[in-house]
């Protein structure tokens, strides 16, 4: 019999129409995430993930931790930062499940700049600007301990950014546009600025509607659509 193990994701935003259309939620894009990671490592048949969604946007509920074995925050366009109800609802959240369970949680993007300011580290507005499509990332000790390389690429979508470790945490990797590219803290935390659930076709799109209504310039749009699904060495990611 395999291993099951319980996920819950805590959406904290819906796909742009192209990405709905064609993926679903963002619950969905981990879901597809998981299962092939599994494949690819061989352990398909040894450990199976039980997904369930909870929309933490429109409705203010999360899973008991008895409901899950581990939770997972999605990305947002939305500020990790803001005091909007439903974010400061969502940071104390995760601030309990931090302090009063070992709940592993992992983080995406705003999901690991929720989790760095749950935590008690500084969240915000990044003055170097958009960090977009695919950026290599300069691991760190854990890092490379963690993904056996030296150097991680992966899609970036971002302009907020946690400025401070949280204490007892290590950061993973750094880039030129972000210091804190993950954070690490054994069994308990695992986040990652970047989305390893991204593929090409969705960061294209993302790439495509943001440019229409003028968030991104013609150069960062250019720029980005430049490095949308490969590597720098050249290869597809």
């Amino acid at each position: 019999m395999s291993q099951v193990i319980r996920a819950a994701v805590l959406e904290c935003d819906t796909p742009i129409d192209p990405v709905k259309d064609r993926y679903g939620t963002y619950g969905n894009l981990f879901d597809g995430l998981l299962n092939t990671s599994l494949k690819e490592l061989g352990k398909d048949t040894a450990v199976s993930f039980e997904l369930s969604k909870w929309d933490v946007v429109g409705d203010l509920k999360y899973p008991k931790p008895e409901e899950f074995d581990c939770l997972l925050l999605t990305g947002s366009k939305h500020d990790a930062f803001s005091d909007a109800p439903w974010i400061l609802s969502l940071t104390n959240y995760i601030h309990t499940i931090f302090q009063q369970t070992q709940k592993p949680i992992i983080g995406i993007c705003f999901g690991h700049q929720i989790i760095a300011r749950a935590l008690g580290a500084r969240v915000g507005r990044s003055t170097a600007g958009w960090e977009v499509a695919v950026e290599s990332v300069s691991l760190h000790n854990a890092g490379k301990e963690l993904f056996g390389k030296d150097t991680l690429y992966i899609h970036q979508m971002h302009r907020d950014i946690t400025y401070e470790v949280p204490n007892g945490c290590v950061n993973l990797g750094s880039s030129p546009r972000c210091e804190v590219q993950g954070l690490y803290l054994p069994k308990r935390i695992l986040t990652v600025q970047g989305h390893p659930e991204y593929n090409e076709f969705v960061v294209s799109k993302l790439l495509e509607v943001r440019h229409a209504q003028g968030i991104f310039d013609d150069a960062l749009f250019s720029d980005g659509m430049s490095r949308v699904g490969k590597n720098h060495d050249g290869t597809v990611s």
